[in-house]
């Protein structure tokens, strides 16, 4: 009989095994196109606003498949976009996860893991260790057929990393005597600008949700000098707007038209390819929003060619020793973000269930490229080039 393991977050690609210097750099290949791949099939069941992370997802499920074997850790690799080899994979996450650790005034930034056990469930010492050493997880052992406090404990860690930001992550029906295992991420984010917006020029402005209808929102302005690019073959302005940290920003990529997110979004692919930024004066106009989602992660998986950790088929046997028979039975997502004049605030928590700116003389200042995000756009928070959160400005709300 299988027993279920959940999942929670709050292409192929041919891999060569990494050297210090490009595993970073490959991951951000990687999470890239496990990005895009992701966006496009929650645009098949999801409108209007959107904020998800494919990192938490990809950082919990890349745990997950280092207990996986033959044909089931092939598929879950393949459709994450990661490489075949688990050296080269524990590699990438080892060299980039510390990267995420800063609680600074301007820059508070984590990702944790954590895998809850069942009572009397242990963990393969091997899967342990890579789960200690590489993914700088946490492993408690849980009541599961309490599954009200069972629910509560997981719920209560997930809300303390992500700050109070993401709650009731997982359902207390999600989980139950049957429950072997519960892996978590939780990924959690509060950046400054470099550039911060001053509140006295936010002003209530029209946001364009098509051509014809529009509403009156909080609209932050300034006029300074980021990396800003004009892609006339996509459509799309991007502009990167950086984070008190190296290497941490946002990207705004606005299409040329009002109603030219949909086709826009049909090239998801080149849209997250990184852009030939260049430095520029920019008029920035930019709408306050907040956004919280949650994402069904199941058929997405499925929809990249994950199927078989669902299935009666499942080899996760590299989990646990004293459970063979794993399956997943749920993996989901919430996810958070508020942009401000200030900064911006983001998280987001996965889980997998398993079952068993320059100073210039003003007279010489040149015209500034207009970049007026008053209609809908996505959004992409990256480090390293690594996309850490992504989603759309659809409603203006």
């Amino acid at each position: 009989m299988k027993c279920a393991a959940i999942i929670l977050f709050c292409a192929c690609t041919v891999w060569a095994a990494p050297t210090e210097e490009n595993s970073v750099q490959l991951l951000a290949v990687a999470n890239r196109q496990f990005a895009a791949g992701v966006y496009k099939e929650i645009l098949k069941t999801q409108q209007g606003n959107l904020i998800f992370s494919p990192f938490s997802a990809e950082t919990v499920l890349a745990l997950l498949s280092a207990g996986a074997n033959g044909p089931t850790h092939d598929e879950l690799v393949h459709g994450l976009s990661l490489p075949s080899s688990q050296q080269s994979i524990q590699k990438s996450f080892k060299e980039f996860l510390p990267k995420l650790t800063s609680n600074t005034e301007d820059l508070k930034l984590l990702s944790a893991n954590k895998i809850y056990a069942g009572k009397h469930v242990k963990l393969e010492k091997a899967f342990e260790q890579v789960a200690v050493d590489v993914y700088h997880s946490g492993v408690e052992n849980i009541d599961f057929s309490k599954n009200v406090e069972a629910a509560n404990t997981i719920n209560k860690w997930v809300e303390t990393q992500t700050h109070d930001k993401i709650k009731d992550l997982i359902k207390s029906d999600s989980v139950s005597d049957a429950t072997a295992l519960v892996l978590v991420n939780a990924l959690y984010l509060s950046a400054k600008w470099v550039n911060p917006f001053e509140d006295f020029l936010t002003k209530p402005q029209k946001f364009y949700k098509n051509n014809n209808d529009h509403v009156e929102v909080p609209t932050m302005s300034q006029i300074d000098y980021f990396h800003y690019y004009d892609n006339t073959e996509l459509g799309v302005k991007f502009l990167e707007l950086p984070y008190v940290a190296d290497g941490l920003s946002m990207v705004i990529a606005l299409p040329h038209e009002k109603e030219g997110l949909t086709a826009l979004e049909k090239n998801v692919e080149k849209l997250l390819e990184p852009q030939p930024l260049k430095r520029e004066r920019v008029d920035v106009k930019l709408p306050q929003f907040t956004i919280d989602s949650e994402i069904p992660f199941v058929d997405i998986l499925k929809a990249l060619g994950v199927n078989k950790i669902f299935g009666g088929g499942a080899d996760l046997s590299g989990l646990s020793s004293t459970n063979k028979n794993l399956l997943v039975s749920d993996v989901i997502q919430k996810a958070f973000i508020n942009v401000t004049e200030t900064g911006t605030e983001a998280a987001a928590a996965t889980a997998v269930i398993s079952l068993d700116r320059a100073m210039i003389e003003p007279a010489s200042l040149p015209q500034p490229k207009i970049f007026y995000a008053d209609h809908p756009f996505t959004y992409l928070i990256k480090k390293d080039d690594v996309i850490l959160f992504a989603g759309r400005l659809h409603n203006g709300e």
